[in-house]
């Protein structure tokens, strides 16, 4: 049994955590611990759906040492920035970490500084950190201390583009149109997010200039062996959880949609959690929602390659990733408390 901490157990995705693995049956859940300090008390009093579940108190104390000494994995669900001044105390005692913030996602410390305004504060765990994109990352994902759990937006775009960026099939100028949930932005308070802002309402956000744009370029990158150009423009629509990404790149030959789906699905084979739908059929937001699951539509418009990715952000765009990573990391079987 592997025994596991949340740390910023009362976020969006914190709880997602919470509610995959009461019902894992190879991962207990031994530590809550709040981002807030307004958080103590049982977890059941602030998600009232875990009453006769799980009881368990809800502490605004990170206790670094009774929590290293009782869990195997920590899962930090933390802001950006917030992760790398926790992560260390952990790593520094041979704990496995899940970090699901930014954090150590990005290997060039200069661009993590410019894309989130901030210093990093732990730099010196970054070029052992692997980034958990368990389709591509699997084997390092076996003997990492630290994962850096890939982003929502990323998720889906890095994965929907791969196929065809390994094999050459594509020029490396991507165009990725996104919409998202409002979960995505998190549970802290904004006025942005407001029910009366965001109903009846669609708009694009930080065009050119989301902190996803960096992080898709670099994997991308690796998988491309060259530099990839990337204009990315998220949206945010009035539904809570989804991401749907419409991401155009063109074609270096021609080449049929069937021919397209093959590709896609044999580079997939065997991916128990990335279903690629058959030529010209595309996936929609409420085929995937509360899954780990991330389905791919293709289609091929003359000299362009249409490729649509629809994902839950909170579940295989974090929680449930970080589940499928913990499960690769102590060789579990990579489907356990991810499937119906």
């Amino acid at each position: 049994m592997v025994k596991a901490a949340i740390v910023g157990a009362t976020g969006y995705t914190g709880e997602e955590l919470i509610r995959i693995l009461v019902r894992h049956p190879q991962v207990q859940i031994q530590h809550l611990i709040a981002h807030k300090s307004d958080h103590n008390c049982p977890v059941s009093k602030i998600f009232p759906w875990l009453e006769h579940i799980l009881d368990m108190e809800c502490s605004s104390n990170i206790d670094v040492e009774k929590i290293s000494q009782t869990s195997d994995v920590i899962f930090l669900a933390l802001p950006h920035r917030v992760s790398m001044g926790v992560a260390p105390d952990f790593l520094n005692r041979g704990k496995r970490v899940i970090d699901l913030s930014a954090d150590y996602r990005l290997k060039n410390i200069d661009e993590y500084q410019k894309w989130y305004a901030s210093e990093h504060k732990s730099k010196e765990f970054v070029p052992d950190s692997v980034y958990g994109l368990c389709e591509l990352k699997r084997d390092a994902i076996k003997t990492a201390q630290l994962v850096a759990n890939p982003g929502c937006y990323p998720t889906g775009a890095i994965l929907a583009c791969a196929p065809f960026l390994k094999k050459k099939l594509v020029d490396p100028e991507i165009i990725i149109d996104a919409k998202s949930g409002t979960s995505g932005a998190g549970r802290a308070a904004s006025v942005a997010l407001l029910f009366s802002e965001v109903n009846e309402n669609f708009k694009a956000y930080k065009v050119g200039s989301h902190q996803h744009t960096p992080e898709i370029v670099q994997e991308l990158g690796e998988v491309a062996g060259e530099a990839v150009q990337l204009t990315f423009v998220p949206h945010l629509v009035p539904m809570t959880r989804g991401i749907l990404s419409t991401i155009y790149m063109n074609l270096r030959e021609n080449i049929s949609v069937f021919e397209a789906v093959d590709m896609a699905r044999k580079f997939y084979l065997n991916e128990p959690f990335v279903r690629v739908r058959d030529a010209d059929v595309f996936p929609e937001i409420q085929d995937v929602v509360n899954s780990n699951f991330c389905d791919i539509g293709i289609k091929v418009d003359q000299k362009r390659l249409i490729v649509i990715a629809a994902i839950d952000n909170l579940v295989k765009g974090a929680a449930g990733q970080a589940v499928q990573n913990c499960n690769i990391m102590f060789g579990l079987k990579e489907t356990l408390g991810l499937l119906p």
